[in-house]
């Protein structure tokens, strides 16, 4: 049995011959191909010239500084809007003559302006378009004034015969301002007059001596106001009555002849004090100053002032008091005569 399985085992060609014991060593069988070892050392080549992959990882979060400008248009920002709103808040507490005279003073039309901007300058104001550094673009030469003294490139003799505003009719604009400023002066005059007359004759007066310093002078923006004030021992009226006394007839009647050399429009204003009336009366201190302001005009107009120069007759009652802190104050009773301006 033996015998017969190694006749059935095939024979094993690549077992090496065992060498006999003391003999050479036994020789490979070199009939049998070989492994190559060239496609091992080609693919450690390839391997080795394949590019290596980089991966990169952005962490989330914000980016660096910006730098400081931010801040500086921040702060520029609030000083503008500081001083937007200083200038708003200027505007509406002032009055509004005050704020068309200082319009008045930066305005080249009219005889107040102080500096007068060409046509080279843009818009031809004050914030012109142009630089002022170039000579085209500089004012004319300026009005001197006692509060300050201005310079300009330009010869001081005067405008040019270049001078723009020449060529575009400022001349005319000039004119008309300087016209209109004589005929305010004019009538500045005749308000001064009007109460320079009026006051020496008061003091001339006997008869006037213990009130002429009832009749009060005050310049407003209506015009020249005359005021006949009412004191502790003299009234113009009877005690709750329109009915006016002898004594102020004869003041008013001067009143009259000085406002009569004016063609200038008259108000009549009546003025009461705060005491009312007594209970059951159907009367109060608004009927009862219109009642003096239309008593007062009657007799002006018997003083040869024409009805045509009466503009307005109006009663305030004691809502414009002379003294505020003493409703009661007789010098609130008062009526007050306004020469009114033409313009």
């Amino acid at each position: 049995m033996a015998e017969a399985a190694a006749l059935d085992a095939p024979p094993k060609a690549d077992a090496a011959p065992e060498a006999p014991p003391g003999g050479p060593a036994p020789v490979a069988n070199t009939d049998q191909p070989q492994p190559s070892a060239e496609p091992a050392a080609e693919a450690d080549a390839g391997e080795g010239n394949v590019a290596p992959i980089i991966v990169k990882k952005i962490v989330g979060g914000h980016g660096g500084a910006h730098g400081g400008a931010w801040k500086i248009a921040l702060a520029d920002m609030m000083t503008a809007m500081m001083a937007f709103f200083l200038l708003m808040w200027l505007l509406g507490s002032s009055e509004a003559d005050k704020r068309k005279s200082v319009a008045d003073y930066f305005r080249a039309s009219t005889s107040h302006s102080i500096v007068e901007m060409g046509r080279n300058s843009g818009s031809g104001g004050i914030l012109g378009g142009q630089s002022i550094i170039d000579p085209e673009a500089m004012p004319n030469p300026p009005r001197q004034t006692a509060m300050m003294e201005r310079v300009t490139p330009r010869s001081e003799g005067g405008p040019s015969e270049n001078d723009p505003a020449d060529r575009t009719g400022s001349g005319d604009m000039d004119v008309d301002a300087k016209r209109k400023a004589a005929q305010e002066q004019q009538e500045q005059d005749a308000f001064d007059k009007i109460e320079r007359d009026l006051k020496e004759k008061l003091a001339q007066s006997k008869r006037f001596e213990n009130i002429k310093d009832q009749v009060q002078f005050t310049r407003e923006k209506d015009g020249l106001r005359i005021d006949i004030i009412d004191k502790a021992d003299f009234a113009m009226f009877g005690l709750g009555t329109s009915k006016m006394l002898p004594r102020s007839e004869a003041l008013v009647a001067e009143v009259a002849a000085a406002v009569s050399k004016l063609d200038n429009k008259l108000a009549v204003r009546g003025h009461t004090d705060s005491i009312p009336f007594g209970p059951g009366d159907d009367r109060s201190n608004w009927s009862l100053s219109a009642e003096r302001a239309e008593s007062t005009r009657a007799a002006l107009e018997k003083r040869n002032i024409p009805a045509s120069r009466f503009a307005k007759i109006e009663g305030v009652a004691d809502t414009m008091p002379y003294n505020s802190k003493d409703p009661s104050d007789p010098r609130n009773r008062r009526i007050s005569v306004t020469v009114l301006h033409k313009n």
